[in-house]
């Protein structure tokens, strides 16, 4: 494919990293959108290189140099990736009802673009489609012969939705209550400890111990029964797993630098229903399942040996 101009906006989210924002900011200009929307946390206090990096990262705008309408969010303080990233979102689906998101660290292919264009309008009016996503993280497993297939899960590296998903963001999970929560994702999901993991998260994250944003969204989604869009390809890598990251900071992660591939044409799969096994997949390496039905096992076996023990021993 050759390169494709975008016609959907673009939200570019940055904060202290001018050289991967460099570097996604140049395939942003390949694409040349119209509309270009760009937000920055401000420097955290008491770190000195911040205020240096901050600027040198709010100064790659001036490259811009193809027509295009540029709105900016800089903040003067550090709000955290939480409250910065969240607002900037909304700020963003204030003003326009759909469009592509992008993070400093998120290096898009150039069919990344065009992808997220077909399917914004494909499923702009189908509210069982909520995410697209443009990462693949089945490190080279495919899931049938389509170009997408649809998942549960809700991937954040290079994204593109519409405000009538975003309208149902609830930042600190204020409309769900914890002794609900298992019961609700047990319909989700089948494996007790997937359960029990996402339960884990959603405390962390509605007691404040986890400064993220992207986790409130997953939740959203799953709670409204909806469907992802994934690439059976990777279109986004994510460059950013080093030492200075907010939270991708092992660089030895799996999931860290998946080279990129280009989708030539978009097609679908016939039956509209989630991979659940690709979650399964990615949840298995996230939260270490084979490890914990291991041991699950191993204790059950050698309980029924120790009951059986006991019961000779009685008679």
């Amino acid at each position: 494919m050759s390169t494709y101009q975008v016609k959907s906006p673009v939200l570019f989210l940055v904060f202290n990293r001018p050289d991967t924002t460099l570097r996604v900011f140049n395939e942003i200009s390949k694409a040349k959108p119209s509309k270009l929307y760009i937000a920055a946390d401000g420097p955290r206090p008491g770190r000195i290189d911040d205020d240096r990096l901050c600027k040198e990262t709010i100064e790659i705008i001036s490259k811009i140099d193809w027509e295009c309408e540029v709105k900016t969010l800089f903040r003067k303080e550090n709000l955290g990736c939480k409250e910065a990233i969240s607002s900037a979102i909304q700020w963003f689906f204030d003003q326009e009802e759909e469009g592509i998101i992008l993070e400093d660290d998120c290096l898009p292919a150039n069919s990344f673009f065009h992808y997220c264009d077909t399917l914004l309008e494909k499923y702009r009016f189908d509210t069982r489609i909520r995410h697209i996503a443009g990462s693949n993280l089945q490190l080279g497993k495919k899931w049938g012969e389509a170009s997408v297939y649809y998942a549960n899960q809700t991937h954040v590296w290079g994204w593109a939705s519409w405000r009538r998903v975003w309208k149902d963001y609830d930042k600190d999970l204020k409309k769900y209550e914890e002794n609900e929560v298992s019961l609700q994702l047990a319909k989700i999901f089948s494996d007790p400890f997937v359960v029990d993991s996402w339960t884990h998260i959603f405390k962390d994250v509605k007691a404040g111990k986890i400064d993220t944003w992207d986790y409130q969204l997953a939740f959203t989604n799953y709670f409204n029964n909806s469907l992802s869009v994934n690439p059976n390809v990777n279109m986004i890598s994510n460059i950013g797993f080093r030492e200075d990251a907010t939270h991708t900071v092992n660089s030895d992660n799996p999931y860290a630098n998946i080279p990129l591939e280009e989708i030539s044409e978009i097609t679908y799969p016939k039956y509209v229903l989630p991979e659940k096994m690709a979650d399964y997949a990615m949840f298995n390496r996230d939260f270490n399942l084979e490890e914990r039905w291991k041991r699950h096992n191993l204790l059950r076996r050698q309980f029924k040996r120790w009951l059986k023990k006991k019961f000779k021993t009685a008679h």
